[in-house]
Parts: C-alpha cells; structure tokens; sequence
C-alpha cells in the first residue's frame, strides 16, 4: 500500500476441504480451549497459533466450519474493536511514544502519518459493515484510553 508494490514472494497453506487424519477433531474440546485461551488474554491469532503447536489442530476453520472469531463472537465475547485495527492503533501509540523523546526523527513521523491513514482507511470499511460505531473517530490524543 505505502510500498513500492514489486514482488510477490512468500507461501501459502495448501488447498484443503478436510483437517488431517492426525489432527485433533472434538469440536467441543477444540471450542473450550478457544474460550479457555480468550479469557487468558490471548488475541484469535495468538490463539490460533496456541492451537496449532499444543493441540495439534493446524486449522480451527477446517474442524469447526467457522473462523475464532465467528466461535467467539456466538460465545457472546467480542472485542470493542476488530483486532487488525487495534493492532494498527497500538502501533501508532507505539510511534506516538517514540516521537515524543525524539522529536527529530522525521522518519518515524512519516511512519506514524501512513499507520494513521490505514487506520482511518480501515474505520471507513467497519463503519460501512457496522463493526464500529458511525460516529467513531480516530484522535490522536484519545489513542491511550483506546488501545489500554
């Protein structure tokens, strides 16, 4: 988006339709470890990964029908904001913090000013699919009660 745009290198997971023969398939167990991990403080992706090393299930979409954060959200539990965005808003806290001890650094300043517009860019597509709130704005000194 902010790139140069060439290059197209990195993996993809293979097709498949059905989980492997040596994977986990209680969908039950699988759901309570979801929950389990949720109430610990782990974010769907950290959970997904959890999932994989420990509880030998390589993809939760391919057991249960449904992604973590469709079996979080039927739970009852979802978060206040979508988690690509809160991780786009902790970043920018991350430079924010940055650029207050050193003021000077006009790399960094630009790198704040690409991560705010993605986040402005990406409130604009929740509002429209009514995750967020029509009236939410982004504001940079209200970013700290946001992301803590």
């Amino acid at each position: 988006m902010h790139s140069g745009g060439k290059g197209s290198s990195g993996s993809s997971k293979p097709y498949s339709t059905e989980p492997p023969a040596w994977s986990e398939k209680d969908k039950k167990s699988i759901e309570s470890n979801i929950l389990e991990l949720n109430k610990e403080g782990h974010s769907n992706a950290m959970i997904g990964t959890i999932l994989r090393d420990r509880f030998a299930v390589p993809d939760v979409r391919l057991v249960m029908g449904e992604r973590i954060s469709q079996i979080l959200s039927r739970n009852g539990i979802s978060p206040n904001y979508p988690e690509d965005m809160m991780n786009l808003m902790r970043r920018a806290q991350g430079l924010i913090d940055h650029l207050n001890n050193n003021p000077k650094d006009k790399h960094n300043r630009r790198q704040l000013e690409l991560c705010e517009s993605k986040i402005r860019r990406l409130a604009r597509y929740y509002k429209s699919t009514d995750k967020l709130d029509g009236d939410w704005q982004y504001k940079r000194d209200q970013l700290r009660l946001m992301v803590e």
